[in-house]
């Protein structure tokens, strides 16, 4: 049961969605929770690879900074839906001792934020639909470590290309430049590669963003939301469906941890009045869930689906998400047999 699941999923998104998280009063990183999984640290075969995820995140619950509930008597959803396409360029050469894989990501959002207060006629709408910001990636190496251990680490940064306005409610871009310090380890527990343990990192620091006053005066400042570091996982076991290892599924368990670790700086405008960002609670957010795979690996495909459901967060909302999509691999060169 000797064999290499070349990619699950490896990919990443801008869906901050301005317009929706600035109703909240909380303005959350850049890096969306529950992109990578199973096979965090697994380089593709050289070639050409297009990965398509779909998330799909909603919340009905906002947490204080203590993670309790609040506004008890508000009903009403936070959520979005983010389609994320992906192309890898893997080069048949190494560099460094590893594979250089750098790849571009091309997002669209749709979100929305909708609250009813019951007894009163008080409902609150936002988010927007459209291209959101796309992630580049253009420093990746992934190494193999013995017969155990896959590791890749990067650069990327977020490009501020989906639509912002400060105070706007139908923004689906950040309105900044986001860097991210990137790493994925796959460790195979078995001999075979059947079992894995896999860590995601990623360390987010931002540039400025606008923000603007919903008084006649429109003041308008500046405000760096703070670092944030996130931690994806997964445990996961392959079973072949056939004999000759054409077909496999696998199954495993997943989850993420993300904390905000620095203040935001800068400026933000409350009743048409400057107050320093830094005062703004830290928050974080901790989810877990389950994730299949099937694979053809002669054929290159991967298709995958996942569920996370959050069990605590402080300072934003707590919900849910599904992810599911594929991946197909153009292998160039092509490998000597259909074997896999």
């Amino acid at each position: 049961m000797r064999f290499r699941i070349r990619l699950e999923t490896a990919v990443l998104a801008c869906m901050f969605l301005g317009g929706a998280s600035s109703v909240l009063a909380q303005q959350k990183g850049q890096w969306v929770p529950g992109q990578f999984g199973l096979n965090a640290g697994v380089v593709p075969d050289p070639g050409i690879t297009y990965a398509n995820l779909t998330m799909n995140y909603s919340a009905s619950r906002l947490n204080d900074s203590d993670g309790n509930r609040i506004l008890q008597n508000v009903t009403g959803t936070y959520s979005f839906w983010a389609n994320e396409n992906i192309i890898y360029a893997i080069p048949d050469h190494k560099f460094l001792g590893g594979h250089y894989m750098p790849y571009i990501s091309v997002n669209v959002a749709n979100g929305s934020l909708v609250a009813d207060i019951p007894g009163t006629d008080l409902s609150v709408n936002g988010g927007g639909a459209g291209l959101a910001d796309m992630y580049f990636q253009p420093v990746n190496l992934g190494w193999h470590f013995g017969k155990r251990v896959e590791f890749n680490a990067g650069y990327a940064f977020f490009a501020p290309t989906g639509r912002y306005t400060p105070g706007a409610s139908d923004n689906v871009g950040s309105g900044y430049w986001g860097n991210v310090m990137t790493s994925g380890t796959t460790y195979y527990i078995t001999k075979n590669h059947g079992t894995t343990a896999n860590l995601t990192t990623a360390w987010e620091f931002n540039h400025g963003q606008r923000q603007v006053a919903s008084t006649p005066a429109s003041q308008i400042s500046t405000k760096t939301p703070g670092q944030a570091f996130t931690m994806e996982w997964g445990v996961g076991q392959a079973l072949p469906l056939k004999k000759d290892f054409s077909m496999l599924a696998q199954l495993g368990v997943v989850g993420y941890d993300q904390w905000q670790v620095t203040s935001n700086g800068g400026t933000i405008i409350v009743a048409g009045i400057p107050v320093p960002a830094s005062t703004l609670p830290y928050y974080s957010v901790h989810g877990v869930g389950v994730q299949s795979n099937f694979v053809l690996p002669p054929k290159g495909l991967v298709f995958f689906f996942k569920y996370y459901n959050e069990y605590s967060a402080k300072a934003r909302p707590q919900g849910r998400s599904f992810v599911f999509g594929g991946s197909w691999t153009f292998r160039n060169p092509k490998p000597p047999s259909a074997k896999p």
